[in-house]
C-alpha cells in the first residue's frame, strides 16, 4: 500500500517547475509570474477591498486565499507565497507603515552608523508566524503537482530600506553609510543575514518547495561595490539554506552584475528584460538554470506583439533544460488579466519540448 505523503512528495519532485530548477528535461516550458497575485486581478481586489495591505499580509486565511486563487485562475506552474519583503524588519526594530499611495515607509530609518545597534536580529521567528501559517494553508490546498515558492528580500535591498526609509532613486544614504563606515555596514548586513536564513528555513519547513531571493535594488551598484559590500552577505544567505531546495537568485537592473550574481549562488538566476536571455544565460553559465525575462510592459501591448516577443524569449532559451519563463519583474497593476492568461497558455503551447 503506497504512502500518500511519499506519493505527494514524488509528484512535487517531478513537477514541471522543479524539474526545470534542476535543469532536467520537461514536456514544455514552465511559467509563473512575479506578483501574480496583485492589483490587476479582480479576485485579488475583491479580497483587498475589505482589508489594508498589511492586514492582508498578516491574515493567513486571506493571504492563502489570494495565493491559491492566482495560481488557479492563471494556470501557472508554481504558486508564490503572498507576502511582502519588509515585515521581517518590524521585529528587528523598524517602525513600518504602508501609506496609501506612497508605498512602504519606515519612520525610524538608520541615519547614522552610530545607530546600527538598535537594529537587532529577529529575536523570535514566532513574530512572523503569520507567514509560516500562510505557507501551511497554501500547501494544504495546492494541487499535488504545483510547488510553492517562498521568498525574501536580499540583504542589500533590505538594508537600503532600513537606511533610506522608503524607495529611492539614487540610494545616496545607503551608499554613504556603506562607504563611510564598513564596520557599521558589516554589523547591519550580518544581522540581516542571520534573520533571513532563519526566516527562509522556516518557510521551507512549513511547506515551500523552493525560494526566491529578491535583490531589487542592487542594480544601483558597480561591480566593484557589489563584490565588496553585497556579495559576501547574499552568498551567506544562500549557503545557509537546506541543500536540495532550489534557490532562485534574482537581481534586477544591471546585467553587468550577472557573473557576480552567479557566484553568490542559486540553482536558477533570474534575468530581467535588460539583457537578451541567451546572453544572460551565457553570462551565468550553462550549469545554472535561468528565469525570465519578458518586459512586463509587453503585457500592455496587442496580442500579436505579445506573442512575437514571448516567442523571442523562448527562442533565445533554445530549448535547453533549465528555463523557467517569467517576466523581468512584477506584473503591473494596469495589466489586463486576460493578457496574463493568454501569455501562460501561449508559453505552454509553444514552449520547446525536450
Amino acid at each position: 500500500m503506497s504512502n500518500p505523503e511519499s506519493t505527494s512528495a514524488t509528484t512535487l519532485h517531478n513537477s514541471r517547475f522543479l524539474k526545470a530548477c534542476r535543469r532536467e528535461p520537461v514536456d514544455t516550458t514552465p511559467i509563473w509570474i512575479m506578483r501574480q497575485a496583485g492589483r490587476y486581478l479582480p479576485e485579488y481586489m475583491a479580497v483587498r477591498s475589505k482589508v489594508s495591505f498589511i492586514e492582508l499580509c498578516k491574515r493567513p486565511d486571506l493571504a492563502a486565499e489570494v495565493t491559491l486563487t492566482a495560481q488557479k485562475v492563471l494556470g501557472v506552474d508554481a504558486a508564490i507565497l503572498f507576502a511582502d519583503l519588509l515585515p521581517i524588519l518590524e521585529p528587528m526594530g523598524l517602525d513600518l507603515e504602508y501609506a496609501k499611495g506612497e508605498g512602504p515607509i519606515i519612520h525610524n530609518p538608520l541615519r547614522t552608523a552610530a545607530e546600527v545597534d538598535r537594529i537587532v536580529e529577529v529575536p523570535d521567528m514566532a513574530s512572523l508566524s503569520f507567514v509560516f501559517e500562510t505557507v501551511k494553508l497554501v500547501r494544504r490546498d495546492l494541487p499535488a503537482d504545483i510547488p510553492l515558492i517562498g521568498f525574501a528580500g536580499a540583504p542589500f535591498t533590505l538594508a537600503s530600506y532600513v537606511i533610506e526609509g522608503a524607495g529611492s532613486k539614487n540610494y545616496m544614504a545607503t551608499k554613504r553609510l556603506m562607504h563611510s563606515d564598513t564596520g557599521a555596514w558589516q554589523a547591519l548586513m550580518e544581522r540581516l543575514v542571520s534573520s533571513l536564513v532563519r526566516y527562509l528555513q522556516e518557510q521551507i519547513a512549513a511547506g515551500c518547495q523552493a525560494v526566491q531571493l529578491f535583490d531589487s535594488w542592487a542594480g544601483c551598484l558597480s561591480p566593484t561595490d557589489y563584490r565588496q559590500y553585497v556579495f559576501p552577505y547574499t552568498k551567506a544567505v544562500i549557503d545557509g539554506l537546506p541543500p536540495g531546495v532550489p534557490v532562485i537568485n534574482f537581481l534586477t537592473g544591471n546585467p553587468a552584475l550577472l557573473r557576480l550574481c552567479r557566484e553568490t549562488g542559486g540553482d536558477v538566476i533570474g534575468l530581467d528584460w535588460r539583457v537578451k536571455l541567451s546572453d544572460g544565460w551565457r553570462a551565468v553559465g550553462q550549469d545554472r538554470g535561468v528565469q525570465g525575462n519578458l518586459d512586463p510592459a509587453l503585457l500592455l501591448a496587442d496580442m500579436k506583439t505579445l506573442r512575437q516577443r514571448t516567442r523571442g524569449v523562448l527562442d533565445a532559451a533554445g530549448g535547453r533544460p533549465g528555463h523557467i519563463f517569467n517576466l523581468g519583474h512584477g506584473v503591473m497593476p494596469e495589466t489586463d488579466p486576460e493578457q496574463v492568461k493568454a501569455l501562460v497558455q501561449y508559453v505552454h503551447d509553444r514552449g520547446v519540448r525536450r
